[in-house]
């Protein structure tokens, strides 16, 4: 037994470290995050558990990639980049918006592509299996989950049939998306011999810095020619003919033309990030030709040099809007920010509509954004909500001509955490058919009414109140 005086001792020392550690924290949150909810969310953590929440806070609030992240990528990924389109052949409608990316220093908005939609994994996963099988010099894959189910097993092995013929083949999965199967697909790819790796792979705890930080982009690229990107993961539950326990509704784009390079360039650069190995040279990056008649440009986004660009492009969108809006998104919890960007283009008498699921598959964001429909139902926006099964779709459109597709969710997780990846594209054909598409969605859909919210018992609305504080942390 310790002396009393010693434990007196010990235990100030302690009380005034963990104070001292605490205050630190708290003043490093006051400076350093732009959200003022996030900063009141963390702040009061630390102040009602001072050692546990600043332990969280170091953990799960502090962006620490974003060093190394910048470091690696600046040397990856510099294949053949198409040039920036005049802004002649833009129509000058849509100037301003165009020059937001290009102020921002995105990837070039490039001329020429082509995009075919393709609805759940009945559309998509068999023109990706296709292409995979018709490869004949690269193919580059990148998912945050890859499960080890019928699906999975058929990609693995196309995967693996490439592999065999010669194609240079890389798989990155992502270190927590990874987990969702109870057997390690990566270890598949891997005992087959394809080149695998985990982006931030989990090696606890050293690796619990990171785990906040997950990469989320979805990318298949063949050839350096045809890629596919959106929000599709590679389960069966997106195979509606026959999805399991678990369906998933989502859109899938396959995409051809110069902006397949810039996705290949993202794709080089994770690949870089997690391996130390270079994609470079004529089978990763060949020339581009013309594919089609839209523009489009690569907006990657995440805790690394392309920290909001996001969240900036969609605001800029919602601003140049002249007749309506249209939002689908499976996950909605968007910053005052978007929200009054929203309110203010359905002040101005434009249409805005943002299409959620009925049935959510986190019951906890579901809670928290129900917590914020008043603020937009009051102002005249529409919300409506789409029957089961559970609709993974990410989609923006502004004026049937303008479009924004890729793995992003409107939610703080998507626009400040993780890395993600959409693309900005311009097509007055395509967005008109993804307009009717989107209307034919919405027909079948319920809407929210400012009645029905308000009209919530007062046990829901408390419930969805409080999940919304927990908003910093979804």
């Amino acid at each position: 037994m310790l002396p009393e005086t010693l434990q007196a001792v010990i235990a100030s020392v302690s009380a005034v470290l963990v104070l001292a550690f605490a205050l630190y924290s708290a003043g490093h949150a006051l400076l350093h995050k732009r959200d003022t909810r996030a900063v009141i969310a963390w702040v009061g953590l630390i102040m009602l558990l001072p050692l546990g929440g600043s332990i969280l806070y170091w953990l799960l609030g502090v962006n620490r990639i974003k060093r190394r992240a910048r470091a690696l990528r600046e040397s990856a990924g510099r294949g053949s980049m198409p040039l920036s389109v005049d802004p002649a052949q833009v129509d000058t409608r849509w100037h301003p918006l165009a020059a937001v990316g290009d102020a921002l220093g995105l990837l070039p908005l490039s001329a020429g592509n082509r995009l075919k939609p393709l609805v759940n994994g009945d559309q998509a996963y068999p023109e990706m299996l296709e292409a995979i099988d018709s490869a004949t010099r690269s193919i580059g894959l990148a998912t945050y989950i890859f499960d080890t189910d019928p699906v999975g097993r058929r990609f693995r092995d196309a995967l693996h049939r490439a592999h065999e013929r010669g194609v240079s083949v890389r798989v990155l999965i992502d270190g927590v998306g990874a987990r969702y199967s109870r057997r390690s697909m990566a270890r598949e790819l891997r005992r087959v011999g394809i080149p695998t790796r985990l982006f931030l792979p989990m090696h606890l705890p050293r690796s619990l810095a990171a785990f906040n930080l997950r990469n989320h982009r979805k990318f298949l690229i063949v050839d350096g020619q045809t890629g596919f990107t959106g929000g599709m993961n590679l389960r069966a539950g997106n195979l509606l003919a026959n999805p399991g326990r678990h369906p998933v509704q989502d859109l899938q784009f396959r995409v051809e033309g110069p902006v397949v390079a810039q996705i290949q360039r993202i794709f080089a650069g994770d690949w870089h990030f997690a391996s130390g190995e270079p994609l470079q040279g004529e089978a990763w990056f060949p020339h581009q030709g013309p594919a089609g008649d839209a523009f489009a440009r690569g907006v990657p986004d995440g805790p690394d040099e392309h920290f909001e660009n996001l969240r900036l492009i969609i605001h800029a969108a919602v601003t140049e809007a002249r007749e309506r809006v249209t939002v689908m998104t499976p996950y909605f919890l968007p910053d005052d920010a978007l929200i009054a960007a929203l309110n203010s283009a359905a002040l101005r008498g434009l249409q805005v509509d943002i299409l959620l699921p009925e049935r959510n598959n986190l019951r906890l964001v579901q809670w928290a954004s129900q917590a914020m429909y008043w603020q937009l139902l009051e102002r005249g926006c529409r919300i409506w909500l789409t029957p089961p099964p559970f609709d993974h779709t990410k989609l923006m459109l502004v004026d049937r001509e303008w479009f924004l597709l890729g793995s992003a969710n409107w939610d703080p997780r998507s626009l400040r955490l993780n890395f993600e990846f959409n693309l900005e594209c311009l097509d007055p054909e395509l967005g008109a058919r993804l307009a009717d598409w989107v209307e034919r969605r919405r027909a079948s859909a319920r809407q929210v009414s400012l009645e029905e919210v308000d009209g919530r018992s007062l046990a829901v609305q408390l419930r969805d109140g409080a999940a919304r504080l927990m908003t910093p942390y979804l």
